[in-house]
């Protein structure tokens, strides 16, 4: 037992050292520095709540919590009915359904950079942009998709949705193809309707993929920077500014270590109570 418990641990050294040095002592040097004044540039000093207190009174702090919440309470909801409608269409004996599975994937295999620089063009807010172009040309005035602060987040939205949609399909596609067809047939036996057999057979045995798919995109969108960055740059006035972005901005622009530490904090404890939250009520919903 002693060989098995030691080979076991020497697999498991690798994970174990990174977490360590990418995760877990990251994290608690960032709630050290959250009670410092620091500027990378100077010594650190001792500042105790002031970080906190400061964020009380700090408008674009709210702001962006209330972007993040915006695009994450929107967009995921969004995201796993369209992706599970998507897996459920792609899961019937489709002539070509594997080219059409293939072509709703392949976003996803993107990074965030490269699909805001194919959708930033697109979207641009003139006559140049493509979609500005075609809407014109059948009559319609231009968008300001990126540059207005009405559309900018729906933009957001829209193309972060156009990126994981195939990545959340098939992970829906994965929970479908294990369901076991004699409970479809014996649904049909009995005359069920497809909405009766979605609703008691389907989603209740799919509740688990389901689970698995809220929690991750949640914490996904929370985490929200790329796509903002790229696409609006926090703009336009903080309009699709997300936390992530306004830590970035406190840590490497205006070189407030300490706030943005603290921030970070925040958005920690944020995830960590939606998330709690979710494990909480998941006996509820899902069926093991």
């Amino acid at each position: 037992m002693r060989e098995e418990y030691r080979a076991a641990f020497l697999f498991l050294l690798p994970n174990i050292i990174g977490f360590l040095i990418f995760s877990l002592i990251p994290t608690i040097a960032s709630f050290v520095i959250s009670f410092m004044d620091w500027s990378l540039l100077t010594s650190p000093t001792f500042a105790g709540l002031s970080n906190y207190k400061e964020m009380i009174h700090d408008s674009v702090f709210w702001v962006s919590m209330k972007n993040t919440a915006i695009y994450s309470f929107i967009k995921v909801p969004l995201n796993l009915i369209l992706s599970l409608l998507l897996a459920i269409l792609l899961n019937k004996k489709l002539h070509g359904r594997n080219f059409f599975r293939s072509i709703a994937f392949l976003p996803s295999v993107c990074s965030s950079v490269s699909v805001a620089l194919i959708w930033s063009p697109l979207m641009e807010s003139s006559e140049n942009g493509l979609i500005n172009h075609v809407l014109v040309k059948m009559g319609f005035n231009i968008i300001p998709f990126l540059t207005s602060q009405k559309f900018a987040m729906a933009s957001v939205i829209l193309v972060g949705l156009w990126k994981e949609l195939g990545y959340f399909m098939v992970i829906f596609l994965a929970g479908l193809q294990g369901i076991s067809h004699s409970y479809y047939e014996a649904a049909a036996i009995d005359g069920a309707s497809p909405a009766t057999t979605f609703f008691h057979i389907t989603f209740p045995l799919i509740s688990p993929t389901t689970f698995f798919a809220l929690t991750t995109s949640l914490i996904g969108s929370f985490q929200i920077f790329d796509l903002t960055s790229v696409l609006t740059n926090g703009g336009p006035a903080n309009a699709t500014n997300s936390l992530v972005m306004y830590i970035y901005q406190n840590g490497f622009k205006f070189f407030r270590m300490g706030y943005a530490s603290s921030l970070s904090l925040i958005l920690f404890l944020f995830i960590f109570v939606i998330t709690y939250i979710q494990n909480h009520f998941a006996n509820k919903w899902v069926v093991n």
